[in-house]
């Protein structure tokens, strides 16, 4: 579902956190871009929620810390921070295409992870560059080194998830170009095989042509005698003959030996 968008008129601030107007005046009825805003000793950071690949929208978090080292909202769990929960949230996504890049088999599926991937790959190092910019702006604070670091090892684990995502994908393409060069070599040299044979068999087929089969042989004084079944015999030996011709011109092709590189 679609994030309902705040009035034109409406801050995104709750009325009931006495930050700066400064604050109000800047931010708008949207997030805007991740950032953080500083004013009398106060700081907001602009954070966004794990984006939807679905959505061009992006849903705001916004965290504010007063002068006294105060922060706002307070996390839901006690003992942690609220920055943490975000992250969190991105970590549960991390775990979500991981598991699916494990089960991942085709070309198909690598793709649709690494578009679910992209904007969580920007969104994930913007956390972490605003989170290095609020850690400047308030050195003093544990809980921004904290939520820094934790910020980076997500960047970096979503990262490397992207890189191991565009490997599988490169990997699959390519095994499936192999596989067709493979094919198409395979039917190369079976098309190389039938033309040897229509040659082999060319000059005869073209003097049967010219002089006609209707001489007299003793296969047709046998036949008289012994019945169909000497029809028949022709017939499975022509059917044996095919099944050999079939099996040698489906022979896999030879393997080419690669030349290795002396070295120098």
């Amino acid at each position: 579902m679609a994030p309902t968008p705040a009035p034109q008129n409406q801050s995104l601030l709750p009325s009931g956190w006495k930050v700066p107007q400064k604050f109000r005046d800047r931010l708008g009825s949207s997030p805007g871009r991740q950032r953080i805003m500083e004013s009398e000793g106060h700081l907001l950071i602009v954070l966004h929620e794990p984006p939807d690949s679905a959505d061009d929208a992006r849903v705001g978090r916004l965290f504010w810390r007063d002068p006294s080292g105060n922060w706002m909202p307070k996390a839901l769990r006690h003992g942690d921070h609220s920055l943490g929960e975000l992250l969190a949230e991105y970590e549960q996504v991390i775990d979500k295409l991981d598991d699916r890049e494990q089960r991942a088999n085709s070309a198909e599926e690598y793709f649709d992870i690494l578009r679910d991937l992209n904007p969580l790959v920007r969104a994930a190092n913007n956390v972490h560059t605003t989170l290095q910019k609020a850690r400047d702006a308030a050195p003093d604070d544990r809980q921004l080194i904290l939520q820094r670091d934790a910020a980076y090892a997500m960047a970096r684990r979503v990262d490397l998830l992207a890189a191991d995502t565009r490997h599988g994908l490169e990997y699959r393409i390519a095994l499936r170009a192999e596989e067709q060069a493979e094919h198409s070599r395979q039917m190369a040299t079976s098309a190389h095989r039938l033309n040897l044979l229509v040659a082999f068999f060319f000059p005869l087929a073209t003097l049967a042509g010219i002089f006609g089969m209707n001489l007299n042989n003793p296969l047709e004084d046998m036949s008289h005698q012994v019945g169909p079944q000497f029809l028949m015999g022709v017939l499975l030996c022509g059917l044996l003959l095919g099944g050999v011709l079939t099996a040698f011109v489906t022979l896999p092709a030879p393997k080419r030996k690669q030349k290795r590189r002396r070295r120098t």
